[in-house]
């Protein structure tokens, strides 16, 4: 999916501030990040982070260098394929597009093409709770995927003060809650997968600079997504569409903040 501005929402501050606790950030570290990549799914695994790029004729699976950004190995996906949301099981990678209904299945260690699988509707966002592999599809609803037979075992609606959330796009487990990056927004919904219900919303307003953004042309700064999280280390990372910069950040809650 392609945004060139950031929108408001109807899950934006002024709906939420006073009923769901409110983070902002603080920058831990930043890292490069390739200008080029045009972010649809992000994870980190065993020192480096994994990264799906998207656009036609652009989409591609990398494994990236976090201290320098390098891509150290890359499979372009065909051209006819907009690349989107991927996650790892065991020695796969699986990967989903946006409006073919067709998904791939890599070789973790070569990204070698071993099959490909089917679903309906949109393919936007991919993480995994460790038992189940979770995706979005554009609205507000998660589905739940046996991770070994690709089938879905279920569905959430995700609600933010009893109203839905559209436009859920990255995902990532962290500490027993998933992220969403809610598209065309600065902001990331950290949900509840037992409810569906968002307990918390993240402000990443300001986090790229202006300095940093190009306004038009191929290289065009579009809006945040990619979120990854290492785990063994409580690192939390985030960047955007085109951005030449990927951040490790802390969460810092809002004052007035529940």
């Amino acid at each position: 999916m392609i945004a060139v501005a950031l929108a408001a929402c109807a899950c934006g501050p002024s709906s939420q501030a006073n009923s769901i606790p409110e983070y902002g950030y603080e920058i831990v570290h930043t890292y490069p990040h390739d200008r080029t990549a045009f972010t649809e799914g992000l994870f980190y695994l065993d020192g480096f982070l994994y990264e799906s790029t998207g656009d036609y004729y652009q989409s591609s699976v990398r494994k990236v260098r976090l201290e320098t950004g390098e891509v150290i190995q890359r499979h372009d996906v065909p051209g006819q394929y907009f690349g989107e949301g991927i996650i790892n099981w065991k020695d796969k990678l699986y990967q989903l597009t946006w409006t073919t209904e067709v998904g791939f299945v890599y070789d973790l260690a070569t990204f070698q093409v071993k099959s490909e699988f089917k679903y309906s509707g949109e393919g936007w966002a991919f993480t995994t709770d460790g038992k189940r592999l979770i995706m979005d599809d554009s609205t507000a609803t998660l589905r739940f995927w046996d991770p070994e037979t690709l089938q879905e075992t279920g569905r959430l609606t995700v609600t933010a003060d009893g109203q839905p959330v559209p436009k859920l796009n990255e995902l990532e487990w962290v500490k027993g809650e998933i992220y969403a990056n809610v598209f065309e927004t600065n902001r990331i919904a950290r949900i509840d997968p037992a409810t569906g219900k968002v307990v918390g919303w993240i402000d990443l307003a300001g986090l790229l600079t202006p300095a940093d953004r190009i306004a038009s042309g191929p290289l065009q700064t579009d809006v945040l997504n990619g979120i990854a999280y290492d785990a063994a280390h409580d690192r939390l990372f985030v960047t955007g569409k085109r951005w030449p910069k990927l951040f490790e950040i802390r969460l810092v809650k809002k004052a007035g903040g529940r």
